[in-house]
């Protein structure tokens, strides 16, 4: 690392203090990182191939987003996939997004090593500063073993802890002019930011993490084993018959439930008043537990020398079999959900659910081409961290809070208000959570007529005085905030609610 890096390092940190400093999130984090982006390009860092062109696309994005969705998963998203972005560098050539993230997660920590490292190797006053900080021993070790024995001491003597609690105090007052006007906050955001900048501009590689990529197969490959031929092959066709045994009767179990769930949750199902948390949480869980470890048991009998047995056929379509009723698990969990929504409103986590159901059905989809198509463990797990990162992604650029809160209201004639959770959406949302009193009264008298609950909820006067009360603490907040801190949602709740 030259001396032009750690300017960089240093520059970027001061960069990043300015833009942050007692600031929120919003403008300041797309202005740093287009700079960022900026001198990649500018110093040709920034190769745009395949891959390295995808993720710098939902770099850019994603930060994007983070402005017009303000959102924390859209922040969440944001981050994953700069560290996505940050591995992509040190390693274009990446089969996996998987090995980006590994690299860059170890690269966190070595990045600072060698930062520090080549910082004590610098000169000052034509010494290194590592013989400063070698000479200081003399007094920083000495301070340490005595603050250690201090503590030990309030803790096992109070008359002690409250001199030295009077001692503290009498200097703190003393001394208290000295740090009047300091900022602390200021100096934390700069040991942030530079620990930040170390990440972005050092950038350390793994050998044996890019070692394993590179020899990573799409492919399956028939594994030879040193036993007799003769022994090998009994066993694979006992370990076939397993197979075929455990997916059959599997198949004839779940074909069992799959013709109840159709009977009574896609065609018959009928709401009359109760809650549908047992009908839904426990179902759902119970049904994705179910998928997960079906997608396993196919995974562990298709693992190896099994997919080059000439008579594995059968074996395969009791597979496929069994992949087609999971898929129609999915489609109960999805309906199930959907009931559940209808009568009682949308909520983060049912969204999830669906979000969840997605992904589910590509990794059946995914497993259903790798024992097809003789694919190996590496290829399902690259494609389907893929796919995970981009519907994620995608989903980060909806802003759920205003469009729960637009769905819920909308839909109060017919589904359960839950005012309680209502009132802990974010401020972006305010606009569609302030209503009048007159609307707030017909929507209870409906929902009183629907729902005979015997849990006690917020009613519409306490949702009303919550609200104008957020009103006011969100006006203050906004007023205050600089333009670096910007963010559109929360401009336009604040020019609605105005």
């Amino acid at each position: 690392m030259n001396k032009k890096t750690i300017y960089i390092i240093f520059l970027s940190a001061l960069l990043i203090t300015i833009l942050f400093h007692r600031q929120s999130l919003g403008l300041n984090l797309v202005i740093f990182e287009f700079i960022f982006l900026g001198y990649l390009l500018f110093s040709k860092q920034l190769i745009f191939k395949k891959k390295n062109a995808t993720y710098t696309l939902l770099l850019v994005i994603t930060a994007v987003s983070t402005i017009f969705t303000h959102s924390i998963f859209s922040y969440i998203m944001h981050f994953i996939i700069l560290i996505i972005f940050i591995g992509a560098l040190i390693f274009p050539n990446a089969k996996s997004c998987i090995t980006n993230v590994r690299l860059s997660i170890v690269s966190i920590i070595n990045s600072q090593i060698k930062f520090i490292s080549n910082l004590s190797d610098s000169e000052l006053q034509g010494q290194k500063i590592r013989t400063y900080l070698w000479q200081s021993r003399i007094f920083v070790v000495p301070l340490l073993i005595i603050l250690f024995f201090v503590v030990i001491y309030r803790g096992s003597n109070p008359v002690f802890n409250d001199i030295f609690i009077a001692v503290n105090t009498f200097f703190s007052e003393k001394l208290s002019f000295l740090f009047k006007g300091f900022d602390f906050l200021l100096i934390l955001t700069f040991a942030i930011a530079l620990f930040l900048s170390n990440y972005f501009f050092i950038r350390t590689s793994n050998i044996n993490i890019i070692n394993n990529d590179i020899n990573a197969s799409y492919e399956l490959k028939r594994k030879k084993q040193n036993i007799k031929r003769n022994s090998r092959f009994i066993a694979l066709k006992n370990e076939y018959k397993s197979g075929v045994f455990l997916f059959l009767i599997l198949n004839l179990i779940l074909l069992l439930l799959n013709i109840i769930e159709v009977k009574w949750v896609w065609f018959n199902f009928e709401w009359e008043g109760q809650y549908l948390k047992d009908f839904v949480h426990q179902g759902v869980y119970l049904l994705i537990l179910s998928i997960v470890i079906s997608i396993g048991l196919v995974l562990y009998f298709f693992r190896g020398n099994i997919n080059f047995y000439k008579k594995n056929r059968f074996l395969k379509w009791l597979s496929y079999v069994w992949l087609v009723q999971n898929a129609m698990l999915i489609v109960s969990v999805a309906i199930r959900n959907y009931w559940y929504i209808y009568y009682f409103s949308l909520a983060y986590k049912r969204i999830g659910v669906f979000i969840f159901l997605i992904l589910v059905a590509y990794g059946l989809y995914s497993v259903f081409l790798k024992v097809r198509d003789k694919k190996s463990t590496f290829y399902l797990m690259k494609t389907n961290a893929f796919v995970i990162v981009l519907v994620l992604t995608l989903s980060s650029f909806v802003n759920w809070d205003n469009v729960i809160a637009e769905y819920n209201f909308k839909h109060s004639d017919r589904a359960f208000l839950h005012l309680d959770f209502l009132s802990t959406l974010s401020d972006k949302a305010l606009p569609y959570l302030d209503k009048d009193m007159g609307e707030l009264s017909r929507i209870d008298n409906l929902q009183k007529k629907k729902f005979l609950f015997d849990e006690e909820y917020m009613n519409t006067y306490e949702f009303k005085k919550k609200i104008e009360k957020r009103k006011l603490l969100f006006f203050k907040k906004w007023e205050k905030k600089g333009f670096l801190s910007w963010n559109f949602p929360e401009y336009i709740a604040y020019k609605k609610l105005k």
